[in-house]
């Protein structure tokens, strides 16, 4: 007997799309069933992604939206509602890092993240929970990062809106779980994205092996292997999660420095 999609007859958005964990997240989750927005702010990549999704068999809309302006995001919704006719699942998966500390970073680029890493998943929330909530609820899942748990120098931005990404999700799971709205986090380690690999040198070198070496696996993550728990935490597979994060590093966070230091010596 053939087991069930994952994600059959669901309805779902991904946000940043266009590359990535996004790219992978919209491909698994049509691949699971599920019609698919594909959201990025650079529109020739979301309509790349959504023909990649309508060759292999998929239903897909790319959707160019900008996650950190308000009336883009509710525009999106919408063309989720209107195209689609439903939402079941949003990926708020869109994110932006700018390096900087406080006494560097210019205040209108933290503002910048703020909008796009975390005020884009309140405005997501905002407009398609009533939604959801008439029709029997649904899942809105969050990027964070463990830049949000541990932070990494000279990155003041990125640290706090991934830290903030915590708390706003638990807020929204508490506020709404009573109307069958569950909301959860994933929280990527290290992850080979075309950003990553472009900042270690191409995937190779130094500054990309001692990384490696870093990882208590011994590599680095894949998109898939993200996209892979957002699909279990957007299905009914995880009917009964919701206000968690689940990180999904490679046992990073899980290590001491001291055991770090002791195997890379």
């Amino acid at each position: 007997m053939l087991s069930r999609m994952l994600l059959e007859g669901k309805a779902a958005i991904v946000t940043g799309a266009g590359s990535g964990i996004g790219r992978s997240s919209a491909m698994r989750f049509a691949a699971e069933g599920a019609a698919v927005v594909v959201a990025d702010v650079r529109g020739d990549a979301a309509r790349r992604v959504a023909n990649l999704v309508t060759a292999a068999g998929g239903r897909a809309v790319p959707c160019e939206t900008d996650v950190g302006d308000a009336a883009q995001v509710e525009a999106m919704v919408a063309t989720a509602l209107s195209e689609l006719g439903r939402l079941d699942v949003v990926f708020n998966n869109a994110a932006l890092s700018r390096p900087g500390t406080a006494i560097d970073l210019l205040p209108e680029t933290w503002d910048l993240m703020w909008r796009t890493n975390v005020s884009s998943l309140f405005h997501t929330a905002k407009h398609a929970i009533p939604f959801m909530a008439e029709h029997g609820g649904g899942s809105i899942i969050a990027t964070a990062s463990i830049s949000g748990l541990f932070a990494d120098a000279n990155t003041v931005g990125y640290a706090t809106t991934k830290a903030a990404v915590f708390g706003l999700v638990k807020a929204l799971a508490i506020d709404h779980a009573r109307q069958g709205i569950r909301v959860n986090c994933l929280c990527p380690g290290v992850t080979a994205t075309p950003p990553m690999l472009k900042a270690l040198g191409g995937g190779s070198g130094p500054l990309h092996d001692a990384l490696v070496e870093s990882q208590p696996l011994g590599r680095l993550g894949r998109p898939e292997e993200l996209a892979a728990v957002a699909v279990w935490l957007a299905s009914d597979e995880a009917s009964y999660v919701t206000g968690q994060t689940i990180i999904a590093d490679g046992g990073l966070t899980s290590e001491s420095q001291f055991s770090r230091l002791l195997r890379m010596t």
